[in-house]
């Protein structure tokens, strides 16, 4: 599956575990069989690089939720549950949107409890090109 593309999409994800190697006292993740093992409506927070129009400063970064849909493979696929404070509203970014992430992408999760884990999660605004 096509993971996001910063030059393609105009937006990326960060890769948690590089982030928490470069800086292992202050940047904690979740363990990874906790990362491995998500289930559908789980909220999973996740590090975007996102480009900007600002000259001065072209790229912002955003940590935002995303309801986890499914599992395909290694990937899981996801549904945006914020909007980006760095860009404007449009139908390309933004909450409602389908997107793939890995298990290295996971910075923090929030289990969906019984209730929520019952209720099917909808289906995205928008869904991922999977080529």
């Amino acid at each position: 599956m096509r993971e996001p593309d910063f030059e393609q999409d105009g937006w990326c994800l960060e890769d948690g575990e590089v982030l928490q190697h470069e800086s292992p006292e202050t940047f904690w993740l979740p363990e990874l069989t906790e990362r491995q093992s998500l289930q559908p409506g789980d909220l999973v927070k996740l590090i975007f690089r996102i480009s900007v129009d600002n000259e001065e400063q072209p790229v912002a970064v955003e940590r935002m939720w995303v309801i986890v849909r499914e599992q395909v493979g290694e990937h899981y696929l996801g549904i945006l549950d914020n909007d980006p404070y760095a860009i404007k509203e449009n139908d390309e970014f933004g909450s409602g949107i389908e997107l793939p992430f890995l298990p290295r992408h996971v910075i923090d999760i929030d289990r969906a409890d019984v209730s929520e884990a019952s209720q099917p999660v909808p289906l995205p605004k928008r869904f991922w090109d999977h080529g």
